[in-house]
């Protein structure tokens, strides 16, 4: 059964007549999600830093957004986290509830990386920005009050892809000092050929036609489906990677390919915690004024993360 709460929202989406993501251009589509997220997040939490800056990428600056949850300057644990939306949408500002509150419930610092966007920026552009940003916060630990032995990796749907990729990619350079990752409903497989894209790729608010509208603004041509860097389940190695918290949703098109990504991480001896959210979709976790159960998950996120940073 779909989540009641899921339900109403898709009903009132339905009934606004609010146009698919795939029907938009990418401008468009950014301004509406922007717009469109007021209803169903929380006000923001308060919380005793915010602070915004730019730092020197690969292909240009990248913004940044640092949250302390709890006053204080002792070094504590750091969660790097990398927002959703394809690859095409989303940005810190849409994901900032989502920061703010992952910093208030897990009392570690989160810097919340603005990568660049397709189609301006494609491939591997995304993927060189947060690796960038990743070892940014390492080597700039002791300014920003971060324990440099304490970092982890998060996010959610393109976010979470571009955490498990930014892992693989510090341990195959040698890198061997994240913490964790927190993969939320993470995409792993840009071919799209698991069971979940049929059984829930209409309805159910993410779709099989917007996930082919970003892959084709995020991927040059179908020769990167099978590059890891885009799909990090088709990495060739899985072994000595961090311990993982993957949370998947019920009617989610990427619900398979984030249990077989947990399954991939434990069959290489990794320790990997898995939850699906049965009677969920795609998203719930941003939705937490309308969906309890996205507070639940954000709960459950925060501690697991912070216990693995202790």
């Amino acid at each position: 059964m779909l989540d009641p709460q899921a339900s109403a929202l898709l009903k009132l989406m339905q009934d606004k007549g609010i146009p698919p993501v795939h029907h938009e251009a990418p401008h468009d589509a950014r301004a509406s999600y922007r717009k469109r997220r007021f209803y169903a997040q929380p006000e923001p939490p308060e919380v005793s830093l915010v602070h915004d800056k730019r730092i020197a990428g690969p292909r240009g600056d990248i913004p940044v957004r640092l949250y302390r949850g709890a006053p204080g300057s002792d070094a504590r644990g750091a969660l790097v986290y990398f927002h959703g939306g394809g690859w095409v949408i989303g940005d810190i500002d849409t994901h900032d509830v989502v920061c703010r509150q992952l910093a208030l419930m897990g009392g570690f610092s989160v810097i919340s990386v603005d990568y660049g966007l397709g189609p301006e920026h494609r491939f591997p552009g995304a993927v060189d920005d947060c690796i960038a940003a990743t070892r940014w916060v390492r080597a700039q630990a002791e300014t920003l009050g971060v324990d440099p032995q304490r970092i982890a990796v998060g996010g959610d749907s393109a976010g979470g892809n571009l955490a498990a990729v930014v892992a693989i990619a510090l341990r195959d350079a040698g890198e061997h000092w994240l913490r964790y990752q927190l993969l939320i409903y993470p995409a792993t497989d840009m071919r799209f050929v698991s069971d979940s894209y049929q059984r829930n790729g209409q309805g159910y608010m993410l779709t099989t036609e917007s996930m082919q509208y970003f892959r084709s603004h995020y991927l040059g041509d179908n020769t990167q489906y099978a590059d890891w860097r885009a799909s990090p389940l088709l990495a060739s190695d899985h072994r000595k990677l961090p311990p993982a918290l993957i949370i998947t949703a019920g009617y989610d098109p990427l619900r398979d390919e984030g249990r077989q990504y947990a399954d991939a991480l434990s069959a290489a001896g990794n320790r990997v915690q898995y939850l699906c959210f049965e009677r969920q979709i795609h998203g719930f976790v941003s939705m937490s004024r309308v969906i309890d159960e996205g507070a639940t998950a954000l709960r459950l996120s925060a501690d697991l993360t912070a216990r693995a940073l202790a």
